[in-house]
C-alpha cells in the first residue's frame, strides 16, 4: 500500500512558489530533481497497461524518474545491486566504521561538494588502508565498500561516510589470511588522528590549487590567512570516528547495506502530515536511546533541507576500495578465498585430537565434570613422581 503523503506531493503544491522565491540561486541540479520527483510515476513519463486474463482486471502503470534522489525508485535498484554484491561476501566478520566532517569543514564541503566529496572518500580509505597495513595494528591488505551520506534524522547538513570492512586481509606477501582479534578492527583514535591530517592535507592542496569556492557565511574564509587559520583550529579539533560492533555473517551484511547504499533524505514512510504551509515527518532522537519524535516544518524549510542532499552529476556515493576496487575484485576476493580455505584447512590439521573421559571417569571434585586420563601405568611400573605426590585415593 502506498504512503499517504509524498516528497512528490510537497514538492507539487509548494514547489512553484519555492522556486519563485530562489529564483537566481537554485542551482540546475536542484531543478532537475525536483522536476524527476513531482513526475515519478505519472502519466506524463509514460507508461503501459497490464492486464489479467484469468479475472479481466486491469491495471494502468507509469513509468518510474530513475533519479537517485527520489524516494520512490530506490527499491529496484537496490535490489539490483545487492544481488550483485552478494557473490562478492567473504565468511569473516564485517566491521562497520563511519568517518565524519566537523561542522566548520562541512560547510565548505556544501559548497564545494565534488571536490570535498571526493577528499572524503579519498582520506577514508586511505587512512583505514594504511593503519591496517601496519604490523602494529593488524599488517594486511584490506578491502572496503564506503557509501556518502550528507543527512541527520532532522535533514541537517551532516556529511559522513559509511564503510563496511572485512575483519581481515591478505598478508604483504599474499601467502596468508590475517584475521583481526576477535570484535575488534582498529583503534578509533589512531583512526581519527591520521584521518584528520590526510583529510586537511588533500583541502590545503585544493585551496592552493583554485579548487574551492567560498561563498556568503564561509566568503571570509576565501582568503588564505583566514583558511590557514581554518585549518589549524579544525586540527585541534577531535574528528568522530567510530566503529560499531561486527555483523554476525554475511547475511547481515546484505541486510545492513540494504538499508544503508541507496536510502535518500527522507522516505515517505517517514512523512505525517502536510496542512497551512506546513509539513510534519517522524525521526529518531539518537542521542536519547533512539526516542521516536515529531518535527513540524514550514514547507519552504522542508524543501530547502530536502535539496541540500543533492549530490552533482556522475558523482558516484558508492565506492570500493583495496582487494574491493573494481579493477581486479574477481582476481583479488578468489585468492582471498583460497587464503581462507588453505588457513580453515590448517587449522583442521593442527588441530588436537579431544581427549575422551574413560567410560567409568569419576567426576572432577570441583566442578563435577567427567575427568579424563591423562597417562596410564600398569603393574609393576612406579607411577610418575608427580602422580605419586598428588595421589588422593
Amino acid at each position: 500500500m502506498p504512503p499517504a503523503l509524498e516528497v512528490a506531493d510537497i514538492f507539487r503544491r509548494y514547489g512553484p512558489d519555492y522556486i519563485q522565491a530562489h529564483e537566481g540561486h537554485l542551482g540546475r541540479v536542484e531543478r532537475r530533481v525536483m522536476s524527476a520527483i513531482e513526475l515519478c510515476r505519472t502519466a506524463a513519463l509514460g507508461g503501459h497497461v497490464e492486464g489479467c486474463r484469468a479475472c479481466g482486471a486491469v491495471r494502468v502503470a507509469y513509468n518510474s524518474c530513475r533519479n537517485r534522489h527520489c524516494p520512490k525508485c530506490q527499491g529496484a535498484v537496490a535490489r539490483d545491486w545487492l544481488e550483485a554484491q552478494a557473490d562478492d561476501l567473504l565468511p569473516v566478520p564485517y566491521f562497520h566504521v563511519v568517518f565524519t566532517l566537523p561542522a566548520k569543514i562541512a560547510s565548505i564541503a556544501f559548497q564545494n561538494k565534488k571536490v570535498v566529496y571526493t577528499i572524503l572518500f579519498r582520506a577514508a580509505a586511505e587512512t583505514l588502508r594504511i593503519i591496517a597495513a601496519d604490523p602494529k595494528h593488524l599488517g594486511a591488505g584490506i578491502g572496503l565498500i564506503a557509501v556518502l551520506h550528507s543527512w541527520g534524522q532532522t535533514l541537517s547538513y551532516h556529511p559522513h561516510l559509511h564503510c563496511i570492512v572485512p575483519g581481515g586481509g591478505p598478508s604483504p606477501d599474499g601467502t596468508r589470511w590475517i584475521a583481526c582479534r576477535p570484535n575488534f578492527f582498529l583503534p578509533v583514535r589512531v583512526l581519527s588522528r591520521l584521518f584528520r591530517r590526510l583529510f586537511l592535507q588533500s583541502l590545503r592542496v585544493a585551496f592552493d590549487a583554485g579548487q574551492l569556492q567560498f561563498f556568503a557565511d564561509t566568503a571570509e574564509v576565501a582568503d588564505p590567512q583566514a583558511f590557514t587559520r581554518l585549518l589549524m583550529s579544525a586540527s585541534q579539533q577531535n574528528w568522530v570516528v567510530y566503529a560499531k560492533p561486527p555483523f554476525g555473517g554475511p547475511e547481515q551484511v546484505l541486510a545492513y547495506l540494504s538499508r544503508y547504499t541507496h536510502r535518500v533524505a527522507i522516505a515517505n514512510s517517514r512523512l505525517v502530515s502536510m496542512a497551512d504551509g506546513k509539513v510534519t515527518f517522524r525521526w529518531r532522537d539518537y542521542r536519547h536511546g533512539r526516542r521516536p519524535r515529531a518535527m513540524t516544518l514550514d514547507a519552504g524549510e522542508f524543501i530547502r533541507r530536502f535539496l541540500l542532499h543533492t549530490v552533482p552529476d556522475g558523482f558516484h556515493r558508492i565506492r570500493h576500495f583495496g582487494f574491493l576496487a573494481n579493477g581486479q575484485r574477481a582476481a583479488r576476493l578468489s585468492a582471498c578465498r583460497a587464503l581462507l580455505a588453505a588457513q580453515k584447512q590448517e587449522s583442521k590439521s593442527h588441530a588436537k585430537p579431544a581427549m575422551k573421559a574413560a567410560p567409568d571417569a569419576r567426576p572432577c571434585p570441583c566442578c563435577g565434570r567427567a575427568m579424563v586420563r591423562i597417562t596410564v601405568w600398569y603393574h609393576g611400573q612406579a607411577p610418575p613422581e608427580w602422580a605419586s605426590r598428588n595421589d588422593s585415593s
